[in-house]
């Protein structure tokens, strides 16, 4: 079973956007049975305790497939490399193909 985090804080809109992604990924890859939470971060000190790199931040099972060890932790919207460019969340093929364990 799938354990998946969203934190966020709420200045950013972009957390709304991969929670819908994360939720699209999961019914293709059929994992019925897996958990979504949403943990906001409110201040710097949260941000800072969690080693959070920006809003959202999606922790599969306690990682975070997407880290970039030299991003900056802080309150502010994360941007996300994808095929199709930068985004605010991962796409729904790559969340997906993180969830079943094949990227």
């Amino acid at each position: 079973m799938r354990h998946i985090v969203i934190r966020y804080f709420d200045r950013c809109p972009h957390w709304r956007l991969a929670a819908e992604r994360v939720r699209g990924a999961l019914q293709l890859a059929g994992l019925t049975d897996a958990t979504v939470e949403h943990e906001p971060v409110e201040t710097m000190e949260d941000a800072v305790r969690a080693g959070f790199r920006g809003s959202p931040t999606i922790l599969v099972d306690g990682t975070d497939p997407w880290a970039e060890g030299d991003a900056p932790v802080g309150l502010a919207c994360r941007i996300y490399r994808t095929e199709a460019g930068p985004q605010g969340a991962p796409t729904v093929a790559e969340l997906r193909a993180v969830l079943a364990g094949t990227s």
